[in-house]
């Protein structure tokens, strides 16, 4: 939305603001903020008043955290507040500087066993689903028949028990880099550019604002 090229400018403040809107336009879905970075990560005491203004201001119901077993503490304290928690491991894009880049993860055997035992974790920590992102469809199967609680995938195959995308991928927004797990159901960039050249023209040639969209 910003054209950053990662998540990491993105602050706390940033995400009540997207938060609130989200809330106002929902209908009926669940709202999960996603913590950015440095909200959750400097001191348990942080974490629990940063998650808890997400639902004290913005209005949501849960909130997501990156990372797996170095995160147990920190999903159990904000578990424990009554606060739902979605956990997210695998490709953590707040951890994409670690990765070397966005790579898909779980592909050696350590880095498999170590996603596994992330997963397990936020399980164990109290989390109500778990996101996992860019890693290999039999990895994702496998953690998903081990988990007993909902599995989301993005980039980890057809056996998760739900997907995510990306809308500004979905919808086709944006003309840069795709990654290989986004299907674009549109291309909705076009459409805009499109029309906003249609208006530019009309304008020029006088045939906008004509009768019809003028007061008398």
């Amino acid at each position: 939305i910003q054209g950053q090229e990662s998540t990491l400018p993105v602050t706390l403040e940033e995400m009540i603001y997207h938060t609130k809107t989200v809330v106002r336009g929902r209908k009926r879905a669940l709202v999960v903020a996603d913590m950015p970075f440095l909200s959750f990560q400097v001191s348990l005491e942080e974490a629990k008043r940063n998650a808890g203004r997400f639902l004290q201001e913005a209005g949501a119901e849960a909130v997501k955290i990156e990372g797996g077993v170095h995160m147990l503490e920190t999903v159990e304290a904000i578990v424990q507040m009554g606060i739902p928690v979605m956990g997210h491991v695998g490709l953590t894009p707040q951890s994409v500087h670690r990765f070397g880049g966005y790579k898909v993860q779980g592909k050696e055997k350590e880095e498999r066993a170590a996603i596994l035992q992330d997963a397990l974790a936020v399980e164990e920590a109290g989390a109500f689903a778990v996101v996992l992102e860019g890693i290999p469809m039999d990895l994702a199967q496998e953690i998903t028949r081990r988990l007993s609680i909902p599995t989301i995938g993005i980039g980890a195959g057809v056996h998760c028990d739900g997907q995510v995308l990306v809308v500004h991928d979905m919808l086709g927004l944006f003309d840069m880099y795709t990654p290989k797990f986004v299907k674009r159901y549109a291309d909705l960039r076009g459409v805009m550019a499109d029309a906003v050249k249609q208006f530019v023209a009309e304008v020029r040639e006088g045939k906008f604002p004509d009768e019809e969209h003028s007061f008398h």
